[in-house]
């Protein structure tokens, strides 16, 4: 649980959501019962990342853990209590990817060596450049604001400074230290944009519709405040 500033917690919370709503969507389109779909749907996304949870935990270098079943668990739960509740998602998790260039050749190879070196590989493992979201569309909760109904507030949550698990240290088989750069200060950063609820926009053309819903899954670029280390910082277009 200390590991990565619970970052990779968000990323289980997050992966489990989409998953979830993913399913249930095909299970609508099959043609299954409403309250069926949402469980059957629902769960399929916790039913998933526990299958990766499983060879995780036949891996040295990775292992079980009950805190990423948990976050599993919640994120399926975030969809399947509002699908119950309000038949539509009015909170929806959603990812966004920066790349980080450090120009510093230490951090540089030791980000290589932890995360990969291409692009899609940093975009999956690289919790410094990830930042989640809990975007909340607006208009259900102000009902006689006259809002746009695709109009949300979305707050990030995200992380600095992680070149390790626990701290920014590394040693070899033999106990030799190969990576210390405990000089980066590890910071959790806390985000406050506003964004776009895709599906709210109404299309008759079925293709434009999928587009939609997966570009759903991502937080829309736009102006923040990032809360970090005691600091306000605005942002002119983060994503």
């Amino acid at each position: 649980m200390p590991e990565w500033k619970q970052a990779d917690k968000a990323g289980h919370l997050y992966s489990a959501y989409i998953q979830s709503s993913a399913s249930t969507d095909l299970w609508k389109w099959a043609g299954m019962n409403r309250k069926t779909r949402i469980w059957v749907g629902g769960l399929s996304g916790t039913v998933y990342q526990t299958a990766i949870e499983i060879l995780d935990g036949f891996s040295a270098d990775w292992g079980w853990s009950w805190g990423d079943i948990g976050a599993n668990v919640l994120g399926s739960g975030t969809y399947i209590a509002q699908a119950l509740a309000w038949d539509e998602q009015r909170i929806r998790l959603k990812f966004s990817f920066h790349r980080k260039n450090y120009n510093d050749p230490t951090l540089d190879l030791r980000s290589d060596q932890l995360f990969g070196s291409g692009w899609s590989e940093r975009m999956l493992k690289d919790y410094n450049g990830q930042t989640y979201w809990a975007s909340v569309r607006l208009a259900p909760f102000f009902t006689h604001g006259h809002l746009p109904p695709w109009l949300s507030l979305a707050v990030g949550y995200g992380a600095e400074g992680l070149f390790g698990g626990r701290d920014n240290i590394a040693t070899n088989s033999s106990g030799t230290v190969t990576f210390d750069r405990r000089d980066r200060v590890r910071v959790r950063q806390w985000y406050l944009s506003p964004d776009i609820d895709w599906t709210q926009i109404k299309t008759n053309k079925k293709a434009v519709s999928v587009l939609l819903t997966f570009l759903n899954a991502f937080k829309f670029p736009a102006p923040t405040l990032m809360f970090s280390n005691g600091k306000w910082k605005v942002i002119p277009l983060y994503f």
